[in-house]
């Protein structure tokens, strides 16, 4: 074959496996029925006649078309035979299939007594519970009785057979094919592991030089650029799928809710991707053995990741669809709890996926949960902090102590919040610094809420000299009294209070006491000012002086006159 030759054929194989698969021979009109399995006689002798029939006619056509409606029976005849209980679900047929292949290029190389010599139904009713297994003599293929499933009482090729059936091919495929007993089915297991998937490929394989049909790896040579080429391509889609969908993401995330909910078709998309990989490998390219299982099981594994991440995307989506109702402040307490609330959702929905995924996978649910524990526990350790930080978070959003645009007093801070997230809130202090406060932190402080105040209390000690006459004092009190009376931003139910109180050691004290609403502070300050200025100016008119602080001057004689 000349360099251009392989190329082409290449290039030919590929756009042969686009085809309908349906474009073959004439389908031969082959006798099937449901596998009798009621003995090891009648399990042996039905799996290696239906084998045969298979046999049979890919040497006819050189080609098998597996979607057919009359081998398909025939097909899960041999499968029925075989105990697939401990066979991964996502590879049980195709692995099943091998099996059976191995196992008929077994017993085509060694001597297999007569039928008439293997036990019946007959021995089967005579021996009771009694006959659980029989084993082909000079060989480690048993066919025991099932004791329970949906097969129960069926005698099938056992676990232990099915387990090791390849490596028992694998020692046994240099012994020679057989000259006598059942028909045997020389070259089965090649024609399994190197067959197209579309009998127009069939003339273009035939074509091609022997090691091209050789096996390398447990797979025919020419299967392999194909394989890596689907791979590839799976993987760039897969690529630029998920650039495009972070891509319209940020666009769209808080400015158009609709589009934004849309992109999740691109995550759902993605999530088909490994399944056509699986469909190319399986169905057109036929691959088998360990490529297919590696193949099967990593597309799988990708698919379940893959719906892992439109779950928690999905839960983004409707978060933030409940968040944009007018009634909902994007930046506030309630935005951030539903963001969290769905956030813990998904991972519940995300595990629920996992554990089920991966007993597809032949993963068994208790080796998963033991994983999830152990993990669970490594992570709890690890993030403790950050676990701490999130229950913090979420005792904040079920309290409900502040809001956005807020502006409270803890510690030693008093400031504006400007932000409330997941991890920790930011205060924009008076002094114009931007202080950011863990959650677990805040949530143990004692937070003043200022901006929630119904009004502002103003509490004031206004003291006069201790020589100033009682009828002074009197007017004082009703000089403040008349000021405040019916002020502005009086609330009814909280009148000014002005009372006498305290008889200081240097001035006689009158506690004076109002309520300024609405809590607006300048508003507050404006009107503290005007108060003052009247007091200040009723006093000048009326004589009355302020005192002042008494100040006492200590004079140590003895050190003067020493």
């Amino acid at each position: 074959m000349g360099r251009f030759h392989f190329p082409v054929c290449l290039i030919s194989i590929l756009f042969c496996l686009t085809l309908s698969p349906s474009i073959g021979f004439a389908e031969p009109k082959l006798n099937y029925r449901p596998a009798d399995t009621s003995s090891p006689r009648s399990t042996l002798k039905d799996f290696i006649d239906a084998s045969n029939q298979i046999s049979k006619h890919v040497r006819d056509t050189k080609f098998v078309n597996r979607d057919s409606e009359a081998l398909r029976p025939i097909i899960l005849r041999i499968l029925d035979c075989l105990d697939q209980s401990d066979l991964p679900a996502f590879a049980r047929e195709a692995r099943a299939a091998e099996v059976a292949i191995c196992l008929k290029e077994i017993m085509d190389r060694v001597e297999l007594p007569p039928f008439d010599e293997i036990p019946g139904i007959e021995e089967v009713d005579a021996a009771g519970d009694k006959l659980t297994s029989w084993r082909i003599p000079g060989t480690r293929l048993t066919i025991a009785r099932m004791e329970e499933g949906p097969q129960k009482h069926e005698y099938l090729f056992s676990k232990g057979t099915v387990d090791r059936a390849v490596r028992y091919y694998q020692d046994m495929k240099a012994y020679p094919y057989r000259t006598s007993g059942p028909e045997t089915s020389p070259g089965f297991y090649r024609w399994y592991f190197s067959s197209p998937g579309h009998s127009a490929v069939v003339p273009i394989i035939e074509r091609l030089p022997k090691g091209f049909r050789d096996q390398v790896f447990g797979m025919a040579v020419w299967k392999w650029p194909a394989l890596f080429l689907s791979i590839i391509v799976a993987s760039l889609v897969m690529l630029l799928i998920y650039r495009i969908h972070f891509r319209l993401t940020q666009r769209w995330k808080g400015k158009n809710i609709v589009c934004y909910c849309l992109t999740i078709i691109f995550p759902i998309l993605a999530v088909f991707a490994p399944f056509i990989v699986t469909y190319v490998v399986k169905d057109q390219l036929i691959v088998r053995g360990w490529p297919l299982y590696i193949v099967d099981f990593t597309s799988l594994l990708i698919a379940l990741l893959a719906s892992i991440f439109v779950v928690f995307a999905a839960s983004n989506r409707v978060a933030e669809t409940i968040i944009a109702s007018p009634k909902i402040n994007p930046q506030g307490l309630n935005a951030q709890l539903i963001r969290i609330i769905s956030r813990l959702m998904s991972m519940v929905i995300a595990v629920a996926v996992f554990l089920v995924g991966g007993q597809y996978l032949g993963i068994k649910l208790t080796t998963l949960l033991a994983s999830a524990g152990i993990g669970g526990f490594a992570v709890a350790l690890a993030a403790q902090d950050t676990l701490k930080t999130l229950f913090g978070t979420i005792m904040l959003m079920a309290d409900k102590p502040f809001r956005v645009g807020e502006r409270i007093q803890f510690n030693q801070y008093d400031g504006n919040v400007e932000d409330i997230g997941l991890r920790s809130t930011r205060v924009r202090l008076l002094t114009g610094n931007l202080v950011t406060i863990p959650n677990d932190e805040l949530a143990r402080c004692d937070i003043e809420n200022i901006t929630r105040r119904p009004y502002i209390r103003r509490s004031a000690d206004i003291k006069i000299p201790l020589d100033t006459h009682r009828t002074k004092v009197e007017q004082c009190i009703e000089i403040i009294r008349n000021t405040l009376k019916d002020h502005e931003g009086m609330n009814p139910d909280l009148p000014a209070r002005v009372y006498f109180d305290e008889f200081n050691d240097d001035s006689f004290n009158i506690k004076v006491i109002y309520w300024y609403t609405p809590p607006e502070f300048w508003d507050f300050l404006a009107f503290s000012q005007k108060v003052n200025l009247q007091i200040f100016q009723a006093f000048e008119e009326q004589g009355i002086q302020f005192s002042q602080p008494l100040r006492v001057v200590h004079t140590d004689t003895e050190s003067q006159g020493s």
